[in-house]
């Protein structure tokens, strides 16, 4: 969403950031097109069970006092590395299959 509202993506056009943020969220409602409404009830399930995985798992690290100073101090740096390392895992498991 960030590239798509940036701009990044479109040159600086006017209106590019609409185009390009309206063809992610189509390409995401093909897939729940095809899936009919059982998958779809699926794919929402799955996303909100991992949803309160994420949320509970911030939750118990931000209550421990030494997982908390840690995350203050470098957590504006762990998120992402993590959030990315993530993203290559799954980008090379695609790639793999």
């Amino acid at each position: 969403m960030f590239f798509a509202r940036s701009g990044a993506r479109g040159g600086g056009r006017g209106g590019a950031w609409r185009r390009i943020l309206a063809g992610q969220y189509l390409g995401f409602a093909g897939i729940l097109a095809v899936a009919g409404a059982g998958g779809t009830a699926v794919y929402a399930i799955v996303f909100l069970a991992l949803v309160a995985v994420w949320v509970a798992a911030g939750r118990f690290f931000a209550t421990r006092p030494a997982i908390a100073r840690l995350l203050s101090r470098w957590g504006h740096i762990v998120l992402p590395v993590v959030l990315i390392g993530i993203g290559l895992l799954i980008l090379l498991d695609g790639l793999v299959t």
